[in-house]
């Protein structure tokens, strides 16, 4: 399971696109790079995403909605909301633990799908990246 989160055209909604193709990398990537401002982020980073005052929005029901909280936002606006979210998890103090760590190795999370603090702060400066790009766009996601 994963996040897909696009910044779109606020006019047609359609995925905006860059003039060179890009390599930034999440779950899913093209071999050959993109020119759609796309990024696939691997739902193993969520606990980090919905910690107290990484991303200060919730849903009607108070459920903390996470990197989600994003969606509808122009990348302009997602600007400090993303900076804020990696500044707070840079400055975490706690990670997985060891113990947390070989069990999720166990079950296959190695590399990108292990649920680190640092793991999850990388999708975040390339959403970051893509927003400084296109302040124009609307973010939206599946």
């Amino acid at each position: 399971m994963s996040y897909d989160i696009y910044l779109c055209d606020p006019v047609t909604k359609k995925t905006l696109e860059v003039d060179t193709p890009h390599f930034v990398r999440g779950g899913t990537y093209a071999a050959y790079g993109t020119k759609e401002l796309w990024l696939n982020v691997t739902y193993n980073y969520g606990r980090w995403y919905r910690r107290d005052g990484v991303f200060p929005f919730a849903n009607e029901n108070g459920m903390r909605k996470g990197i989600r909280s994003i969606y509808g936002m122009s990348g302009a606006e997602s600007i400090p909301v993303l900076k804020q979210a990696i500044a707070l998890l840079e400055n975490c103090t706690d990670d997985t633990s060891d113990e947390d760590r070989r069990k999720l190795e166990e079950y296959g999370a190695t590399g990108y799908w292990l649920p680190t603090r640092e793991n999850a702060i990388k999708p975040l400066y390339s959403l970051l990246s893509f927003a400084q790009m296109r302040p124009d766009g609307i973010w939206d996601g599946d």
